[in-house]
C-alpha cells in the first residue's frame, strides 16, 4: 500500500468527514467554555493572592501549587470513574469542564499575578488618593495594563487549552481526536488521525501567528 493511500487517503477522509465535523463542533464548545471558566476563575485566584490575609492568600496558593502538579488526565479519570462512587454522576462533558476549570485556572492564575505585581504600586496609590475604590482600581487602573503586559502568556496558555481539550476522548467525549479514532478504528486506516491532526494546525495557526507578533512587538519595545 502506498504511503498515500495509507496517510492521505481521500475516500476515507470523504467518509469521515461528517463525523470528524461533529468532533470538531465538539472540541469548538469545550473550548468555547473552557477558555472563559479558566480565565475567570484564573483571574479570581489572583485577587485572591493580593488579599493581605494569610487565610486568604495561603489557600490560593495552595490551589494553584495542587492543580499545577496534578496531571490533567488522571483528574479528568477521577472525576469521571470517581464521582459515580460518591453517588455524584456527571456527564462527559460536564467532568470535563470541571476539570478544565481546575486545571487552567491555576495556570491563568499565574499570568494574571505576574501581571498584577507588574503594575507598579505608586499607580495604586495614586487611584486611591484620587478616591477610587479598590474595586475601580483594578478594573480601571490595574487590570487593564495587567492584561496587556501579559497578553502574549495568556494567548500562549489558550494555545495549550485548545490543544489540551484531545485528552477530554479518555472519557468519551466524542471531540474531535475521539471521533477520528473512531473513524480509523473502523477503516482500520490512519488517514482519520492525519485529517485531525491538519484540522488542529489550521484552527490554531492563526493564534500561533498572533503570538509571535505579540512577542515581537514585545521584544521590540524594550
Amino acid at each position: 500500500m502506498s504511503f498515500r493511500e495509507t496517510f492521505l487517503n481521500l475516500a476515507i477522509i470523504q467518509a469521515a468527514w461528517p463525523i470528524l465535523m461533529a468532533g470538531l463542533w465538539m472540541t469548538v464548545k469545550l473550548t468555547l467554555v473552557a477558555v472563559p471558566l479558566g480565565l475567570s476563575g484564573g483571574l479570581a485566584v489572583a485577587l485572591l493572592h493580593g488579599v493581605p490575609s494569610r487565610w486568604v492568600r495561603w489557600p490560593a496558593i495552595v490551589y494553584v501549587d495542587f492543580f499545577r502538579a496534578f496531571p490533567p488526565l488522571v483528574l479528568l479519570v477521577l472525576l469521571y470513574a470517581g464521582l459515580p462512587f460518591a453517588g455524584i454522576e456527571l456527564t462527559a462533558f460536564v467532568c470535563v469542564a470541571i476539570g478544565f476549570l481546575l486545571n487552567t485556572s491555576s495556570y491563568y492564575g499565574e499570568v494574571f499575578r505576574a501581571g498584577i505585581e507588574s503594575i507598579p504600586a505608586g499607580q495604586r496609590e495614586g487611584a486611591y488618593s484620587l478616591g477610587l475604590s479598590w474595586t475601580k482600581t483594578m478594573l480601571l487602573v490595574i487590570l487593564p495594563q495587567a492584561v496587556r503586559n501579559v497578553a502574549p502568556d495568556l494567548i500562549g496558555n489558550t494555545l495549550e487549552v485548545v490543544k489540551l481539550t484531545s485528552i477530554a476522548s479518555v472519557v468519551a467525549l466524542p471531540e474531535l481526536l475521539y471521533q477520528a479514532r473512531q473513524a480509523q478504528s473502523v477503516t482500520y486506516n490512519p488517514t482519520p488521525i492525519v485529517a485531525a491532526a491538519v484540522i488542529y494546525f489550521v484552527l490554531l495557526w492563526p493564534l500561533v501567528r498572533l503570538l509571535s507578533r505579540l512577542e515581537n512587538r514585545a521584544i521590540a519595545a524594550r
